[in-house]
């Protein structure tokens, strides 16, 4: 599903207690969110309405209230954001940006073996160097180009 916009974090915020319970209203989520935030609910409410606005969150109603779930699941939120992150850099820091995301997460044993085998399976395809994505003065790869107007170095 293409998202029409981007969330924003305090959007993100309002995003986990949706996927958390599945379905909620406004006062669910304003109970959930006064704990961790010092919004007032117009400000929570307000978050809800862009959200719903951005075709993240579909409303029912039901009775005088309406009932709010959301229309992209967190791991495919997740996804879209990394795949966003990762558009946005060097095709060859993506590997040591990954490794500072690692060296900074506290990891299970799970997670750790997880990452085991996937590192394992990348190893099949992996190459002995990545080629730069990036325009000259985009990044560091091409800043020793002797033409910037030029498209690729």
């Amino acid at each position: 599903m293409e998202l029409s916009s981007k969330i924003t974090d305090s959007e993100w915020e309002v995003m986990r207690v949706v996927w958390t319970l599945n379905e909620a209203t406004s006062n669910d989520i304003i109970d959930v969110l006064e704990k961790k935030k010092d919004w007032k609910p117009a400000t929570t409410k307000t978050f809800i309405g862009r959200l719903v606005k951005k075709g993240i969150l579909e409303t029912k109603k039901q009775g005088k209230r309406y009932i709010y779930s959301a229309k992209i699941s967190e791991d495919e939120s997740i996804r879209n954001n990394l795949d966003d992150f990762f558009d946005n850099i060097c095709d060859k820091d993506r590997g040591k940006t990954i490794a500072n995301m690692i060296s900074k997460s506290t990891l299970s044993h799970d997670d750790i073996a997880l990452l085991k085998r996937v590192i394992e399976n990348k190893e099949k395809d992996a190459v002995d160097e990545i080629p730069c994505n990036c325009v000259p003065g985009q990044c560091k790869c091409k800043h020793n180009c002797s033409n910037h107007h030029q498209k690729m170095c």
